[in-house]
Order: structure tokens, then C-alpha cells, then sequence
């Protein structure tokens, strides 16, 4: 029970011990960082998604906003050839300054409207990238992008740093920019956590609970849809940033297009909306199985039947059936996440409050010395077991 209790910073220690493993291999290391990378988009959007209640189905556009705005800033054939630090706090704050400068206009739209107006925003973004060739290069992509990781070091020579003959000879290469971007979710876990706790976490839950309520009570909807934004755009810019370095590249714009948007909303769901440990959980599970796990039961499926017949019993050719199936029984069994909220678990499950409080009705009313409500008062009214003779059996027949 503990180690189910302590999983999460138990996950991060194994990962960070991974490429010192005996087993570990580098194209594996490449795969776990472009998992890091979707964990990060995955919690921007449950920022947006899980603590504000806003179904924003854009969230791919500031992953890719991000993604070019690094591209911009480190290919050499453009004039600015800056290092990456720069280039992924210039593309955490387009993205940050995009998504309030985009959302300002549509705060009063909410539910259905809110998801069709972000999915546009989604599809303009797209369109704008594929077309604009002289600057992002249209469907071939911006590349190479060869940036240092700080300016003034250009991270080229890592020799003196190799422990192992599968480690690369760039700070980029595996495993440096699998630490850094590990080490980026950590903080980003943490951010998150003391976030949820600050007045603007609580502010958040009081607006997503009801806007009308919260907005009596003095605070402002409009502002803190504004920052949950920010904030979630800026983390999916963020993870945009690493997302190009990891490929050195910012690849085909199709990358970026509602898919992705959809993937991460299923993150969160499946994960539990509202809740980090779960929207990282849903994100490992359904990023690792698509990009991980699909390969290697592929591979154990090549080696035992051999080529022939193989191709009909490949796990990557039924995966779609697979991830639709789980979502259809995830949604009728547990709608509420792998690892819901409480809050949100009460919500879909009511029933649990109402035996809980049944029960404690009852027990007082087997109590003797405990005074019986008048026959007409409301506590009678809820449950006639109340005012019924205490020596009797208050179990219902």
C-alpha cells in the first residue's frame, strides 16, 4: 500500500536511473523522452481541461506554436541562430501570449461553442503553418535545428560524459535531453501541485463547480479563464519546444493537427480529470502503448511466428480497435478516470454520498440515547427510520 501510495515519485526515481540500467537502450531512452514531452502537454491541458472546466480542443496549436517558434530561432538559414534556453522561453510565452490574445474574444462562449470556436483556432493555426513556406519551410518542416542548450556553450563535444558507448556525443542526443525533459516534468509536477493549492487553484474549482456562484462570491471568471489559459497554453508551448529539439526537427505540420488535440484530451480522461498522478498515469499508458509497447509486443510476435502469418496478428494493426475498446469501458465502468479527483468522483457517483448518509441517519436512530425528530420535521420526512422505536431493527425489510 505504500508503494501504491508513493508511485509517482517512485516512477520518476526508476526513469532517472533507466539509462543507467544494464538493459537500458538509447532508441528506447528517444521513445521515453517523447513520452516526457506528451506528459507535459498532457497536464498543460488538464490545467485548462481539469481544474477550470474549459473544453478546449486547441491545445495542439500551442504545442505546435511552440514547436516553430524553436525552429525559428535555431535553423541556420534564418538570421537569429539562438540557443535553446532562449528559443524555449520565447516559444513558452508565444504560446502563452497567443492563447489569451485568442481566448479574450470567446471567454463568454462556453460547453459545445467553446470546444467548435478552439477547434477552428486549432485548424487556422495548421493552415497558417502549411502555408507560410518562407518562414516555416511549409510541409518539409524547419530543419536542423542545432542549438546549444545556453548561450555562450554549444554542447557539441559530450564525451567527457559518456558512461556508456550507447550515450551520444550531444547534448541533445540521448540521455541528456531525456534528464532535462525528465527533469522539466518533475518541475512541472511540482509547479502544478502548489498551484492547486494557491488561492487561484481554489478560485479555479469554485469557477468550474458553477461560474454563476463563484462570480457572486467577488471573483472574477473572466481573469482566471484568461490565466488557466496562459498557463496551459504556456505548458503546451513549452513541451512544443522540446518536442522539435528531441527530433531536430519541427516535422510535418500534420503533427500538430486535431488528432493531437484529441489524444490529449484522452490523456486526461483516462487518466482522471483534475488530477496530476492521473493525467501522467493516462499519458503513459496511452502514449507508451501507442509508441512503446505496440513495438515491442510487434516484435515478440516476429520472433515466435516468423514472418509468415505474422502480419495478420501485429498488435500495431489492431491498436485504434484497442484504445476504442478501453475508451468505450472505461466510459461505462469508471467515467470518472483510473485516478479521479474526489471531487469528481463524488459527482459521478452520488450514490456512495447518499449510502453514507443513509447509514449515519440510521445509526443515530438506533441510538437510544438519542433524541427522536418530531414526526413532521424534515429529518422524519427524509427517512421515516428516524422516529421509528429505537429496540427496532432500522435495517429496511
Amino acid at each position: 500500500m505504500i508503494l501504491l501510495r508513493h508511485w509517482v515519485p517512485i516512477l520518476f526515481a526508476f526513469l532517472a536511473a533507466y539509462p543507467f540500467l544494464p538493459f537500458a537502450a538509447a532508441n528506447r531512452g528517444e521513445q521515453l523522452t517523447i513520452l516526457f514531452v506528451y506528459a507535459i502537454l498532457a497536464l498543460g491541458l488538464n490545467v485548462v481541461l481539469g481544474y477550470t472546466g474549459l473544453l478546449h480542443l486547441g491545445i495542439a496549436a500551442f504545442f505546435g506554436i511552440g514547436a516553430y517558434t524553436v525552429g525559428i530561432l535555431t535553423v541556420p538559414f534564418l538570421p537569429f541562430h539562438q540557443s535553446f534556453l532562449v528559443a524555449a522561453l520565447a516559444a513558452t510565452l508565444v504560446a502563452a501570449v497567443t492563447g489569451v490574445l485568442t481566448t479574450a474574444p470567446i471567454l463568454r462562449l462556453r460547453g459545445d461553442y467553446l470546444a467548435l470556436v478552439t477547434l477552428g483556432f486549432g485548424l487556422i493555426v495548421l493552415y497558417a503553418i502549411r502555408n507560410l513556406d518562407a518562414i516555416t519551410e511549409g510541409t518539409k518542416g524547419l530543419n536542423p535545428i542545432e542549438a546549444g542548450p545556453v548561450p555562450g556553450f554549444s554542447g557539441q563535444d559530450m564525451t567527457a560524459w559518456q558512461l556508456h558507448p550507447d550515450w551520444g556525443r550531444r547534448w541533445y542526443n540521448y540521455p541528456y535531453l531525456y534528464f532535462l525533459t525528465l527533469a522539466v516534468l518533475g518541475l512541472t509536477m511540482l509547479f502544478l501541485r502548489n498551484l492547486e493549492r494557491s488561492r487561484l487553484g481554489r478560485a479555479w474549482v469554485a469557477l468550474r463547480e458553477d461560474e454563476l456562484a463563484s462570480s457572486c462570491m467577488g471573483l472574477n471568471p473572466a481573469r482566471l479563464k484568461l490565466a488557466a489559459i496562459a498557463i496551459g497554453a504556456g505548458l503546451a508551448g513549452l513541451a512544443g519546444a522540446f518536442y522539435a529539439m528531441a527530433l531536430r526537427t519541427t516535422g510535418n505540420p500534420a503533427a500538430y493537427d486535431f488528432t493531437l488535440s484529441m489524444i490529449a484530451v484522452c490523456c486526461v480522461i483516462l487518466g482522471g480529470l483534475g488530477n496530476r498522478p492521473g493525467v501522467l498515469l493516462g499519458t503513459f499508458l496511452l502514449i507508451g502503448f501507442d509508441r512503446i509497447l505496440t513495438n515491442i509486443l510487434d516484435n515478440l510476435i516476429q520472433e515466435q511466428l516468423g514472418s509468415g502469418g505474422a502480419n495478420y496478428l501485429k498488435v500495431s494493426g489492431w491498436k485504434l480497435f484497442i484504445f476504442g475498446t478501453v475508451l468505450i469501458v472505461m466510459m461505462r465502468f469508471r467515467p470518472e478516470g483510473l485516478i479521479p479527483e474526489a471531487r469528481h468522483q463524488r459527482e459521478l457517483h452520488p450514490e456512495a454520498d447518499e449510502a453514507i448518509g443513509l447509514a449515519a441517519a440510521r445509526a443515530e436512530a438506533a441510538d437510544p440515547h438519542h433524541p427522536k425528530p418530531a414526526p413532521d420535521s424534515p429529518a422524519a420526512v427524509a427517512d421515516p427510520a428516524a422516529v421509528a422505536d429505537p429496540a427496532a431493527d432500522p435495517t429496511p425489510r
